[in-house]
């Protein structure tokens, strides 16, 4: 099993223009804030939220808005009640699509994935419709080559880690979901990572005639740019 096609599929949210900048710290403070109703307002004893925190400094997120959106979320006045929901589909080709979503209004939110679907060559399925194609996983992304490969994976898989896959240009380690925050918090001592994350990956990739190709890459774009869209995990074979 590989993470790479999925980390690779999604652009990476740093290289995107300054534009978007304000929307990706919103979806991000978001997450924060369904953490620390979940969990509590302390990263040291809620994992959800210590990675969730990690993910905002990856993407440069200021450590004020960071505390600012643990301070709101942790108030008793707070206003806002998140959901978590996943929507399943097909986008061109037959690609298997997962959409995670964070949302205030499921009508809403249903109405606007559904249509993006329509639009772009898709069809939303039902629950169970295609996430059976993918395993929940801790995801790791070190893009310093300079690191020795051997010595790698055996602190990965020292440190309780399933996997270790040598990339052209990175290397990935993949955990149980369940034991990702203990083994990155391990390898941290020693690496560093470009990504660390809960990631759905898929058991097997599909490949894409070009015309297909960039339908899908249409759909994506869209998706992520949705306000209750949190990631889009597919089982494109980007290679």
């Amino acid at each position: 099993m590989s993470g790479h096609n999925k980390w690779s599929s999604i652009k990476n949210k740093k290289g995107k223009e300054d534009a978007k900048r304000g929307k990706i710290f919103t979806k991000l403070a978001r997450e924060i804030t369904v953490a620390v109703r979940e969990g509590g307002a302390d990263p040291e004893y809620n994992p959800s939220l210590k990675s969730a925190v990690e993910k905002a400094k990856a993407e440069n997120m200021p450590n004020d808005n960071i505390e600012r959106a643990i301070k709101k979320a942790s108030g008793n006045n707070a206003t806002d009640n998140y959901e978590r929901i996943i929507y399943e589909g097909y986008g061109p080709g037959g690609i298997a699509v997962v959409v995670e979503c964070l949302s205030d209004n499921k009508n809403r939110t249903a109405a606007n994935i559904r249509h993006l679907f329509d639009k772009f060559g898709g069809n939303l399925g039902t629950d169970g419709s295609v996430m059976f194609m993918f395993e929940k996983k801790g995801l790791m992304i070190s893009k310093d080559k300079s690191y020795d490969f051997d010595q790698l994976m055996l602190e990965a898989l020292d440190a309780g880690c399933e996997d270790v896959i040598e990339e052209d240009d990175h290397y990935e380690i993949i955990t149980d979901h369940k034991n990702f925050i203990n083994v990155k918090d391990k390898l941290s001592e020693n690496f560093d990572f470009e990504r660390a994350e809960i990631s759905y990956l898929a058991d097997n990739y599909i490949d894409l005639d070009d015309d297909k190709k960039q339908s899908l890459i249409k759909l994506i774009d869209n998706l992520e740019d949705d306000d209750d869209v949190q990631e889009v995990y597919t089982n494109w074979n980007v290679d």
